[in-house]
């Protein structure tokens, strides 16, 4: 969305494009959950007096219409992609089919897995904790509009304190506000570390890849 109100900037998907393309490029394998906040979120005001899970439903298939775009704008990039969709849509994407969606992984594609996990209630956070543990990732990485994880919003309040390194519980204990309990949860039980950066930071993915750059590293230990 960049700094639109809502929608796609086609600039920011592009940059978003370049930097997986470079992280692919390291022959790192890449599988991407792709979120839907920028069309329709189901717990926002849009969706004020409509079934919470009609509104997340259309949440879901506000990621689909993303993940395509983003799929588009790498597929011209050079970088093969597979889009699985966990509400089966034939016409447009792949069923979500864990084994097919390893074996593209195999093949050096990146697979964008779309409509988060398939059910409401659920966020995209849950969904690529979902995804990570059953690709058997090593890692999890959050992109996203600060640098890591803060004390409070550091958009809001200036004197947020940043944390370079936080285990699960500090997470779930002090109700950190970077992923919801129930991905944090899961990426516990699986052993993911789990790494938080910023999204607009030029190179900031390769960056987190290469052990560069600032972010957030939550783990078992501290």
């Amino acid at each position: 969305m960049a700094d639109r109100e809502f929608g796609l900037d086609q600039v920011m998907v592009e940059r978003v494009s370049h930097e997986i393309k470079a992280v692919n490029d390291f022959g790192v394998q890449v599988c991407l959950v792709i979120g839907g906040g920028n069309i329709f979120r189901g717990v926002s005001s849009a969706a004020d007096g409509m079934e919470r899970a009609s509104a997340d439903y259309m949440g879901m298939l506000a990621t689909v219409m993303n993940a395509l775009a983003v799929q588009s704008n790498l597929e011209r990039l050079g970088v093969d992609t597979r889009v699985q969709s966990a509400i089966p849509m034939d016409a447009v994407c792949e069923p979500y089919i864990r084994r097919r969606a390893v074996r593209h992984m195999e093949k050096g594609r990146v697979v964008i897995f779309a409509a988060g996990t398939g059910n409401p209630y659920f966020t995209t956070d849950t969904a690529a904790a979902l995804r990570a543990s059953e690709m058997e990732c090593d890692i999890l990485l959050k992109a996203t509009k600060v640098d890591g994880v803060y004390s409070s919003d550091p958009i809001t309040n200036p004197d947020a304190i940043r944390y370079d390194q936080l285990s699960y519980m500090d997470v779930l204990a002090q109700d950190l506000k970077v992923m919801d309990a129930a991905a944090i949860s899961l990426a516990r039980e699986n052993g993911i570390p789990i790494i938080v950066f910023s999204l607009n930071e030029e190179g900031g993915f390769a960056n987190v890849i290469k052990g560069e750059g600032t972010f957030t590293t939550i783990s078992e230990a501290r």
